[in-house]
């Protein structure tokens, strides 16, 4: 225990978080807790547990720590409204938590954020400021503001109202999975973690508190390791909704009481993770969402004979960036190709490539002309399909049959 717990106790305990409980219990949903022996096969573990905190309100399970913060505000501070800074799902946890409690709310966001999150903010009546580049000017922007303006600030994580908010995802999980041995959850900024681990370590030490983080985005487990936080330069990672540079005082605090460790894994297993979420769970996740998942599925950690809890912690992603991910996943998984063709008798002969892969029971994905490069025949058309199987071997079938055509040539390929 630190210096600051040993005069003041903890910053968060479980008492405040079934008090949250009780205070957001009429706002959030119990969100379901799915197993999946596919998983379970897959991580080496005995059982494998999903929270589905993608199907809470709004998308994610930011709207339990915003509205528990809210609705702890005095009648002044309310009639001054909030604001907060947000690139994602914090901005749609306050903006609903506003519209439930009648407080007018203000979201600063950077430039770079998608038109589709502005918008579903403002559906939940908020105003939206853009402001900055990057994240980090919005935020500035935004402690500005509040001095100004006399708006109370809602910190995305840093907030012993909002850690106890998100801690009652771990209440739920006890209630759901009581054999529990291990919980994975992704770190961003540590909210999350902070409170569930709050939660279950206070229920039984013997249960292990895992993060995870992209590796692009990995400053937890050096501030955990260390005695100060470890804040990056920079990050580079997909998964946009946990890409914080660091912990800050009080989930750095929380956090090293109640993490036993914390992994990373590449962006191509988050994509791979989504992939499988999707098509062996049918559920649809975010990449910083499906991180602990695939971490499970790594070799950083050893699941075998646990019963595991992965939490899955946000669905808010758009339609091409799923997909995007979808197609990495399978690339990964060897059950998706890149092919480059030369192709005679255009675009006669797109029929034979069409009917080809389907007698070969694999699926065509895309089909184009392509710009010619100056090592291709010059009397053929180049020509880039994608295609989809069910791995290496089909998918070297499918290729063999196309080359085997006699006016297409398999000029290249990604399984090479």
């Amino acid at each position: 225990m630190n210096e600051v717990e040993e005069m003041n106790g903890p910053l968060v305990t479980v008492d405040d978080v079934e008090a949250a409980r009780e205070r957001i219990a009429d706002v959030v949903h119990r969100t379901p807790l799915d197993t999946s022996r596919t998983f379970a096969e897959l991580s080496g573990a005995d059982a494998v547990g999903l929270k589905l905190e993608n199907v809470q309100r709004t998308g994610s399970f930011k709207i339990r720590g915003a509205y528990n913060r809210m609705a702890k505000l005095t009648p002044e501070e309310r009639e001054a409204g909030v604001i907060a800074s947000s690139a994602g799902n914090h901005a749609q946890g306050v903006a609903l938590a506003g519209q439930l409690l009648d407080i007018e709310t203000t979201i600063v966001v950077p430039a770079v954020t998608p038109a589709a999150k502005i918008e579903a903010t403002r559906g939940y009546g908020a105003e939206v400021v853009v402001e900055g580049e990057i994240y980090e000017r919005s935020y500035e922007y935004a402690l500005e503001r509040a001095a100004e303006t006399g708006e109370t600030f809602v910190h995305p994580f840093d907030d012993e109202a909002i850690i106890a908010g998100q801690g009652t995802v771990g209440l739920e999980i006890l209630e759901q999975y009581p054999d529990l041995d291990t919980v994975l959850v992704a770190i961003g900024g540590g909210g999350l973690i902070s409170g569930i681990g709050t939660v279950l370590q206070a229920h039984d030490p013997d249960i292990r508190v895992i993060g995870v983080q992209p590796d692009g985005a990995a400053h937890a487990k050096p501030s955990l390791e260390g005695d100060e936080i470890h804040e990056l330069a920079d990050v580079d990672t997909v998964a946009e909704g946990i890409a914080d540079t660091r912990m800050l005082t009080k989930t750095y605090t929380v956090a090293s009481d109640v993490v036993d460790d914390v992994v990373s894994v590449s962006d191509t297993e988050i994509a791979t993770a989504v992939t499988l979420l999707a098509e062996r769970a049918k559920t649809v996740a975010e990449s910083a969402g499906a991180a602990p998942l695939a971490a499970a599925f790594s070799d950083e950690l050893d699941l075998e004979g646990e019963n595991v809890v992965v939490v899955i912690s946000g669905g808010n992603v758009n339609l091409t960036e799923h997909a995007e991910l979808t197609r990495t996943g399978l690339h990964d998984l060897e059950r998706y190709v890149d092919a480059r063709l030369a192709v005679s008798g255009w675009p006669t002969t797109v029929g034979d490539v069409v009917d080809t892969v389907e007698s070969q029971r694999a699926e065509l994905d895309g089909l184009e002309r392509t710009r010619r490069t100056a090592g291709d025949h010059p009397n053929r058309t180049p020509v880039t399909v994608g295609l989809e199987g069910s791995g290496p071997e089909h998918l070297c079938g499918v290729l063999e049959a196309l080359d085997g055509l006699e006016d297409v040539s398999v000029v290249e390929h990604s399984l090479e």
